[in-house]
């Protein structure tokens, strides 16, 4: 009988809780939930609701709940959430010099503890995040992705389904550039039914959804005073699935940049093939002169993230 696969999530909050749900749900692996000692009951609190929720929908995946790293050994995806999560009137950026000193603690367990895992990363400031754990592990940009590009898709895609009174299943929407104000929705890319969305919504109502998108973290932190939790979780999840199933899914994520769309040694949002090696290659699109310039943009507040990463 073939083993089953296993997820480590590093950090049991909101995300962490729902990221463990999904996974169950979908029979996609047993799941280590870990937190830090301090929250060790409730990983091991929250791994007991889930079991239960799952035994009684005849679910059989395993979740455990620890603040061991020694229980993550063996996994096959680590999906890394730690961090303080954004509150109202904070930007992601706000939040770099908190998070970095958590993000570099978890890099280094996960490099002694986890070394063939593909690494998924979800805490914010994402881009500076995600580059702070491939430059602490060492690993392969094939193995440490981030997860934004898929969720801002999803955003602006959820937006425009909304406005053209269509299903979201017609809508097929692009985002790329590092996931904050300067992201970049591509409206050539852009489609509803597979007629360009340029031709069904007029321009302004497509300027204020773009918008929207940009901001719509924030929204929600607004509304609730917390970063969302939901969407984020069945990103990484979607994102592990295609890996675990060798899927070769096309989804915008957080990849490390060699030379591709111009750029090098940072991370930033673009279509990637995710399948059994991980990120199996960055797919390059063709990019209008506007949007050129937008990425342009959002590269260069990305490029001084990691800056002022470097120096904390």
């Amino acid at each position: 009988m073939p083993q089953r696969k296993k997820i480590a999530v590093i950090g049991a909050g909101n995300i962490g809780g729902e990221i463990a749900m999904l996974a169950g749900r979908k029979e996609l692996a047993d799941v280590v939930l870990l937190d830090i000692p301090e929250k060790e009951g409730v990983a091991k609190g929250k791994a007991l609701d889930i079991m239960q929720t799952l035994a009684m929908q005849g679910l059989d995946s395993k979740v455990t709940g620890t603040s061991n790293y020694d229980d993550i050994q063996g996994s096959d995806v680590v999906i890394v959430t730690a961090g303080v999560p954004r509150k109202p009137g904070m930007s992601r950026d706000d939040l770099l010099s908190i998070n970095l000193k958590i993000i570099r603690a978890v890099a280094t367990n996960v490099k002694a503890k986890a070394a063939n895992a593909l690494v998924i990363v979800i805490s914010n400031p994402l881009d500076a995040m995600v580059y702070e754990m491939k430059k602490v592990t060492g690993f392969s940009r094939n193995k440490v992705i981030g997860m934004a590009g898929i969720l801002d898709s999803a955003r602006f895609e959820c937006f425009l389904a909304e406005a053209a009174g269509t299903s979201v299943k017609n809508v097929s929407a692009m985002v790329l550039g590092g996931h904050g104000d300067t992201m970049v929705p591509c409206l050539s890319y852009t489609t509803i039914g597979g007629v360009p969305a340029t031709k069904v919504i007029e321009k302004d109502k497509l300027e204020a959804m773009i918008k929207r998108t940009r901001g719509g973290g924030g929204e929600i932190v607004t509304l609730m005073g917390t970063s969302a939790y939901y969407a984020p979780a069945a990103g990484s999840i979607a994102m592990a699935e295609a890996f675990l199933k060798d899927q070769k899914r096309v989804i915008a994520c957080a990849a490390f940049l060699e030379g591709e769309y111009g750029y090098k040694d940072l991370y930033m949002g673009v279509p990637i093939v995710i399948g059994a090696e991980g990120m199996e290659r960055v797919v390059t699109i063709e990019l209008s002169a506007e949007e050129k310039a937008m990425l342009e943009t959002s590269a260069k507040a990305v490029r001084e993230l990691i800056e002022a990463s470097a120096k904390l």
